[in-house]
């Protein structure tokens, strides 16, 4: 294990553990989950039945699970990044993307440095069967990623390490060879609850424990439809992920930075307006997100999250005593009846529609004329 860890560490991989392929004492949580329909629209997390939480099942021959993570925090963030990112979520038309999302396609990265860590272990091992994941089959990854001691799962969900906080990319290799396994890492939140207080939408329900429909990340990612009502004004400026419970977890002020250049920050994403990216059509959409994990959205999406987050930056200048004929106001307003004039081609008019007249609602009580 030691070369490979080597090996794996040249690839950009923080850390590789090994992992049993018995999860059975984690079924009945999974399967209570389900029956609570905490997974919402994600109706493949039902579909694959408990092949999840079976490797053997999903890829016959799987004896071990190698597992591995890769830090993502972009190299160019500066100490204190927490803070910062608590600044921008201030600022009402400022636009809130998660940071795991502002470079490459974590999906991509992963998958390819995996296959090049299976093709090693080969160089050492001889011929063997394998297969990768990253986040693209019904596999328990953060389960996987705990038992071999990668770390723990948080309250949140997410794994944790005491070396690297939870402000990384998991992936696995199944393999049909008995490699060593590694030792579990125990859990360290002891009484903290920072994540479970901290969460907009209350959305963690319970330890380790999250009901996937009011989670923003959900929301503005794997929901399809119009955002629940109720939910629109706590999302604030959030128009894709949230990373709320990593940025209140006291662990990752030992968050580590990325070691490969995928997962720095594209310009167009780095600190843009509302507005800015309301401006965009489908074209620059689809040039500006090539290779990015938001492109899976879509455009209508896209404009649904930010039409959302443009309702309440005139909801918070509402209440700070802003008037309608503010120019923040107007530019904003006019914005958004400009689109319901003319809506973009390759749009959503109907689900976007309502989430621009719904933003609209929210205007200050004054001049709310298109600029």
């Amino acid at each position: 294990m030691a070369q490979l860890r080597h090996k794996a560490a040249t690839l950009g991989f923080s850390q590789i553990g090994v992992a049993g392929v018995d999860l059975s004492s984690a079924e009945p949580a999974f399967l209570n989950w389900l029956s609570h329909g905490f997974h919402g629209d994600m109706h493949y997390m039902a579909s694959h039945g408990l092949k999840r939480a079976r490797p053997a099942e999903l890829v016959p021959g799987t004896v071990r699970v190698i597992t591995a993570r890769m830090n993502y925090l972009p190299a160019s963030v500066p100490a204190g990044w927490q803070n910062i990112e608590w600044a921008r979520q201030a600022r009402p038309d400022a636009a809130t993307v998660s940071v795991y999302a502002r470079g490459r396609d974590y999906h991509k990265v992963l998958r390819a440095r995996l296959q090049k860590l299976a093709d090693e272990l080969a160089l050492l091992i001889g011929p063997y069967g394998y297969r990768v994941f990253t986040d693209s089959a019904p596999v328990m990854e953060v389960e996987l990623a705990s038992r071999s001691g990668l770390g723990w799962r948080g309250k949140h969900t997410l794994l944790l390490s005491r070396e690297a906080g939870s402000m990384f990319f998991l992936g696995e290799i199944f393999v049909d060879v008995p490699l060593p396994i590694t030792e579990p890492e125990t859990a360290h939140c002891g009484a903290c609850t920072a994540c479970i207080d901290i969460c907009p939408t209350q959305a963690i329900v319970g330890e380790k424990l999250v009901d996937a429909r009011r989670c923003i990340s959900y929301l503005t990612i794997e929901h399809g439809g119009p955002i629940p009502l109720e939910l629109r004004p706590l999302m604030g400026n959030r128009i894709y992920g949230c990373d709320d419970c990593q940025l209140t977890c006291p662990w990752n002020k030992f968050a580590q930075r990325a070691s490969v250049p995928d997962f720095d920050v594209r310009p167009a994403l780095d600190g843009p307006s509302l507005l800015d990216l309301w401006a965009w059509d489908e074209a620059r959409f689809l040039r500006l997100t090539e290779g990015s994990p938001i492109r899976r959205i879509g455009f209508a999406r896209w404009q649904r999250n930010i039409a959302v987050a443009m309702g309440n930056a005139l909801q918070a200048w509402s209440d700070a005593g802003v008037a309608g004929d503010d120019e923040r106001v107007r530019r904003v307003t006019g914005a958004l009846h400009a689109w319901l004039q003319s809506p973009p081609d390759g749009t959503d008019i109907d689900l976007v529609g309502e989430h621009v007249r719904w933003a609209l609602s929210r205007t200050p009580e004054a001049s709310t004329r298109p600029a």
